[in-house]
């Protein structure tokens, strides 16, 4: 079992000793900021590597970084796109602070869009996404994984894309299956799910949702 005190806790309980690392994203250097306590704390993790490496540039328009941890995937997003708006959300609070002061370092040798690190409570109900990327913590195990994507998913405008990167032996097949037999309010599919790649021991999925005036009925 996993400790309670984990990178997916609102509040770690481990000391909060800040340290700095050197990282590379979009090909550019920077030294950030992170802290025991939240994910992957010493680099950028296999996983969101391989899912950096096979988004691209997101669109120019409102994208959501699910589990931002200290920020590597939400910086990425801004670094590719200045015209994008960039929500940053995770439970865990010390995360919140790192990317928000990682953020200010990004900013002041680079271009950034907009990223705006936050708890769930505070992003307004009504506001959709255009993309959604997320390296999701699959840990927290299968229920409350469900419901973290039955949260967010659904809040693709239509046509918007969802790319989610999962270890295939953490379940990524099951997992896409799943999101490809999900349906609204109304019954309607979220949208339709491709594994795009695979690599390194993980999976890159796309959930594109239906475009405007279409309607993907499930089963």
């Amino acid at each position: 079992m996993w400790p309670v005190d984990h990178y997916f806790s609102a509040k770690p309980a481990s000391a909060d000793e800040r340290r700095t690392i050197s990282v590379t994203l979009d090909g550019r250097d920077f030294t950030l900021e992170t802290a025991g306590g939240v994910f992957s704390p010493g680099r950028i993790d296999l996983g969101t590597t391989v899912l950096l490496d096979t988004v691209g540039a997101p669109p120019a328009g409102h994208v959501l970084d699910l589990g931002c941890g200290w920020g590597p995937i939400a910086l990425t997003a801004a670094l590719r796109e200045p015209r994008a708006v960039i929500t940053a959300l995770d439970v865990n609070e010390r995360a919140i602070d790192l990317l928000a002061r990682n953020v200010a370092r990004v900013k002041a040798t680079a271009d950034l869009a907009p990223v705006t690190p936050t708890l769930a409570d505070a992003i307004d109900p009504h506001l959709r996404f255009d993309a959604i990327w997320s390296n999701p913590p699959i840990r927290i195990g299968k229920q409350a994984l469900h419901a973290l994507l039955a949260q967010w998913l659904p809040r693709l405008v239509p046509g918007g894309e969802a790319w989610l990167v999962v270890q295939r032996n953490l379940g990524a097949d099951s997992l896409a299956a799943w999101i490809a037999e999900q349906v609204d309010d109304a019954g309607a599919l979220w949208g339709d799910v491709e594994k795009v790649r695979s690599a390194k021991g993980f999976r890159v999925l796309r959930l594109k949702a239906p475009a405007q005036g279409e309607r993907l009925l499930g089963s």
